[in-house]
């Protein structure tokens, strides 16, 4: 089988790394450009020395041109670019035949309006965003074969929308009761120099951020109110926590009158029997971070509070895996007719 020509726009943050890592290995998958201003003309193993001596590994670091992108025979782009600028030269590679995988939030949003409200300036490309498919895998997988456009999921919502969806469907909880805490590792904050980011500010410390309005409310409430059939409007709280990489989520929300607890079980079970990357823990069972980093699972359990009615739901997963770029290439698998977890099965 002939190997899939693909691109790496913005390969030299945390997430273009776990792009790069995964993709070099992938039996089906040739990289044939990788792109960055600041390191343009270095290849990847001088960027990333612990890829030395894997095959692609001495590609260099081009300028991010769209016709050099194309000319390089790539049928697919993945964009690890920040939001406002992954969507124009997400366009210009539309435009020259590629297919889009970005992973910024420049398509996640259906309304330009709620996006310029969250991200605090116009949306770049209002006209692609009713073309664009939420790439969650495990919700959308048809969809996502036939995309042309792929918003890739952020870190937090997946972490929060996959236990949450099969029961919100089921109308098992009351949607006016969701609460989300999250914690995630400094990576997910990207590779910038920023003081709060610092070792000596992180280490030995935990705090909270981005409240009340972190900007993935938006993309969550989103899909939360879809799967709800009204509008939902949740409490998220985002915490930083000094480990490198790894979120861990624990939502509440109240059990419907009359239902029973272990119908929870029951949804998430019907929900992803057979899914390769969802591992369902069951009930009475926490996620831990230390079990999905450097992998493409997501780990969820669930328990229920008689004192409150509460359901209490525990994920985790790795926020560069499939938070980030692992998660973007489940779908890219699905768009070029791959079986979803090739390429991915490391642990």
């Amino acid at each position: 089988m002939d190997r899939v020509k693909v691109a790496i726009v913005g390969a030299s943050g945390y997430t273009g790394q776990e792009l790069v890592r995964r993709l070099l290995l992938h039996s089906h998958v040739e990289i044939t450009a990788v792109t960055s201003r600041q390191e343009a003309g270095r290849t990847l193993a001088a960027i990333f020395p612990r890829f030395r001596g894997l095959p692609g590994s001495e590609l260099e670091f081009i300028e991010p041109d769209p016709d050099v992108i194309a000319a390089s025979g790539a049928r697919f782009a993945f964009l690890a670019l920040p939001h406002g600028v992954a969507a124009e030269i997400g366009r210009a590679l539309l435009d020259r035949g590629l297919r889009v995988i970005d992973l910024s939030a420049d398509f996640r949003i259906h309304d330009a309006s709620v996006y310029e409200e969250f991200y605090e300036h116009p949306h770049p490309a209002p006209d692609l965003l009713a073309e664009a498919v939420y790439g969650l895998p495990e919700v959308r997988a048809e969809e996502i074969r036939a995309a042309r456009l792929i918003a890739s999921p952020g870190c937090y919502p997946t972490s929060i929308l996959l236990p949450l969806l099969p029961l919100l469907r089921a109308g098992l909880i009351d949607p006016g009761t969701i609460v989300a805490n999250s914690m995630s590792g400094v990576s997910g904050a990207g590779r910038k120099a920023d003081l709060s980011l610092l070792f000596c500010e992180c280490n030995e410390s935990a705090r909270a951020y981005g409240v009340p309005k972190h900007r993935h409310l938006s993309e969550i409430e989103q899909e939360l109110s879809l799967a709800a059939g009204s509008k939902v409007v949740i409490s998220f709280i985002p915490h930083l926590i000094p480990v490198n990489a790894g979120i861990v989520t624990t939502t509440t929300a109240m059990l419907g009158a009359g239902i029973d607890p272990a119908a929870v079980g029951a949804a998430l079970d019907a929900a992803y029997a057979g899914e390769p990357f969802v591992r369902l823990l069951g009930r009475g069972q926490a996620a831990d971070t230390k079990r999905v980093t450097g992998t493409n699972f997501i780990d969820i359990g669930w328990a229920h509070d008689p004192r409150t009615g509460r359901v209490i739901l525990m994920s985790a997963e790795d926020n560069l895996g499939k938070g980030a770029g692992g998660q973007a290439i489940q779908s890219f698998n699905l768009m070029a007719g791959l079986p979803a977890s090739a390429g991915l099965h490391f642990v």
